[in-house]
């Protein structure tokens, strides 16, 4: 997959069929996968935050998820067909795990919502491997979890909870994990378990997945959004005009 540059983000352009045919076969072959999306506000982030810009383009894949940074690149002369949703590569994942024999593990939300996921994608995929699940709120000993899930016999391993922590968790630990894939998929187990409804199609075709995110989580989501938003769109009229580099 070709690798582009955006702020300062590494990205690839793959697409979905691509990126799920290049892990498939990273995990025939025993090679060790990292990987991240990027959506406008960790491509803001990333610019005041050192330690998660490490833990992004560490990644071995780094797909472009999120209509605005589709845009965005398009904007500035890239040609990127398409982005890959987070939450739509992992029930691919999950599909291919399914059909390959690869065990999964499910890191990340609340015990009752990782449970349910859990439940959810076994149902889905009946002969799935679900090496085991843990919620997210472990951080008084993470050795313990990365323990449990080197254990557990997975070898990918999906990890549901908020940015930076999540990157930085991926990269700190990821010789230690003993999974050949590791992906940060942020809120998508409380879409999977039905906590959070995922935004209509037309609204994630025009763009408006965020927008859909802000109506359901006003007083969490407003400011995050609405900030590294306006913040991206400052960005890329200064690089458009030469003011900074691409």
């Amino acid at each position: 997959m070709k690798r582009i540059e955006l702020l300062g983000s590494p990205m690839d352009m793959g697409s979905m069929e691509e990126t799920v045919q290049l892990i498939k076969e990273r995990l025939k072959n025993g090679v060790f996968t990292q990987h991240v999306v990027v959506n406008v506000a960790k491509v803001v982030n990333m610019r005041r935050d050192s330690e998660l810009a490490q833990s992004v383009t560490e990644c071995d894949i780094i797909n472009i998820d999120g209509m605005g940074v589709v845009w965005g690149a398009r904007f500035l002369g890239h040609d990127v067909s398409e982005r890959v949703a987070g939450v739509d590569l992992f029930h691919e994942l999950n599909a291919m795990a399914e059909e390959e024999g690869f065990p999964v593990f499910y890191l990340g939300a609340k015990d009752e919502i990782v449970s349910k996921t859990a439940s959810i994608m076994t149902e889905a995929h009946p002969n799935l491997q679900v090496a085991g699940y843990h919620h997210g709120y472990f951080w008084d000993d993470e050795e313990a979890i990365v323990e449990e899930i080197r254990k557990s016999g997975a070898k990918l391993l999906f990890v549901a909870i908020t940015s930076p922590k999540k990157e930085n968790f991926i990269n700190k630990w990821k010789d230690q994990l003993g999974v050949d894939f590791v992906m940060g998929v942020g809120g998508t187990f409380d879409v999977v378990a039905g906590k959070v409804k995922r935004a209509p199609m037309w609204m994630q075709r025009c763009g408006l997945e965020w927008f859909y995110r802000v109506l359901q989580e006003p007083r969490r989501m407003w400011k995050r959004y609405f900030v590294t938003n306006s913040k991206f769109a400052w960005l890329l009229l200064a690089t458009k005009l030469g003011q900074t580099r691409v």
